[in-house]
């Protein structure tokens, strides 16, 4: 059965990894992996975090199953993070969600629920947008199409292309859209421009997909969701994925949730039938764990506190790095590099660098990104800047 098998490609980000860690040299800079470092390059355990997880811990009484929809608590929680307690889709019982292994888990619990009515609609996706979008959304036999979203020059978002693009697709099919914090490039829409593409939404007739996965790591907790609680006043329907990856650091125990947003409550429930079923059928029952944190958490107003200080210091310090590299770079390269970095939002940014002078840098200083440019603003270092801008200035 297996004997023809060839090994397949190593996929890029996890081979990045491997060389890093394989890499003998005394200096030596991971901007590649997308997760959360401190000063000293160590991805930590949020105080709030472990807070929550000592008194779950205290208080759990059984590890019995808690059934295909995972952490009710957690997912009214997750659901009310995301669009606000008295968002009207959530006051009309419009929304529900359901716990799933991660974003990605909640991704993928989404694209097989857009083929259960047999349509399979085709998924637009941004040129460029996250690897793993693609085979998570097509690995449920969904078609994908890209449409224009990153000036890789300007390091800007293509809108009039967008919206150009988005205004010529059919009704029924799917837009996914990134909530915040766009990955790969860190160039995010206006609220202004969040506004035209709901519109174009309802007015095409088109179900928006949004991925919001860094809420908080942007502009703010709410500045960020503002996108997706503005396509939920707005469109009849629509699907939210959820990670609790980056913001709460609970990379490890695979923390999502999807929410589907549908005309009325009725329809809402029927559709929450299909995704308890499917989600059945693909891991059976999700981990509780994370999730347990998360709703301890998100319930208790301290610990809550807490965790909002702890991701606005996560933001902040990933601004301030922004700021830096930013002001290096000016030096070392041109103002319009250094303008790409300070505009752009998140943990990631999308540098004007060619795939082989990605290539030098990782060859010949040892500072490791995507091919496309990709960096992890958090991988870098205050102590690191001036190194790294040198670096990108010498093959720039």
């Amino acid at each position: 059965m297996f004997e023809n098998l060839q090994a397949l490609p190593e996929d890029p980000i996890l081979g990045l990894m491997a060389a890093f860690r394989a890499d003998t040299a005394t200096t030596k800079i991971d901007l590649g992996v997308g997760v959360y470092k401190d000063e000293h390059g160590k991805t930590p355990v949020l105080r709030a975090v472990r807070a929550a997880e000592q008194a779950v811990l205290a208080d759990q009484q059984t590890k019995t199953y808690v059934g295909p929809a995972g952490n009710e608590q957690f997912n009214a929680l997750i659901a009310e993070l995301v669009l606000g307690s008295k968002h009207p889709a959530l006051t009309s019982g419009r929304v529900r969600a359901v716990q799933a292994p991660g974003g990605c888990g909640a991704l993928r619990l989404g694209a097989e629920l857009l083929t259960v009515g047999g349509a399979r609609p085709t998924v637009h996706v941004s040129d460029p947008t996250w690897a793993n979008h693609v085979p998570l959304l097509s690995g449920a036999g969904l078609k994908l199409e890209r449409y224009p979203y990153f000036e890789h020059r300007t390091g800007t978002v293509k809108f009039d292309a967008m919206l150009e693009r988005l205004s010529s697709l059919p009704a029924g099919d799917v837009v996914l859209l990134h909530g915040c914090c766009h990955n790969p490039t860190g160039a995010d829409l206006s609220i202004a421009q969040w506004r035209k593409i709901a519109d174009v939404l309802l007015q095409r007739r088109l179900v928006p997909y949004v991925d919001i996965a860094y809420q908080g790591l942007g502009e703010g907790i709410d500045e960020d969701a503002e996108g997706a609680r503005l396509i939920a006043a707005t469109v009849p329907e629509a699907l939210i994925a959820v990670s609790c990856s980056k913001n709460f650091g609970l990379y490890r125990e695979r923390v999502g949730a999807l929410m589907v947003l549908t005309e009325s409550s009725t329809q809402t429930t029927a559709t929450a039938s299909h995704l308890r079923k499917i989600a059945r059928g693909i891991w059976s029952m999700p981990p509780d764990h994370g999730a347990a944190i998360v709703a301890r958490i998100l319930s208790d107003a301290k610990l809550n506190q807490d965790w909002r200080y702890e991701v606005d210091a996560m933001r902040n310090r990933m601004l301030s790095l922004r700021s830096a590299l930013s002001a290096a770079l000016a030096k070392t390269c041109s103002a319009e590099m250094a303008s790409v970095i300070e505009k752009q939002r998140g943990m990631f940014s999308t540098i004007p660098v060619t795939p082989e002078a990605a290539d030098t840098l990782r060859q010949q200083h040892h500072i490791y990104m995507t091919r496309d440019g990709r960096i992890n603003i958090a991988g870098v270092s205050m102590a690191a800047i001036d190194y790294i801008a040198k670096a990108i200035g010498s093959v720039a």
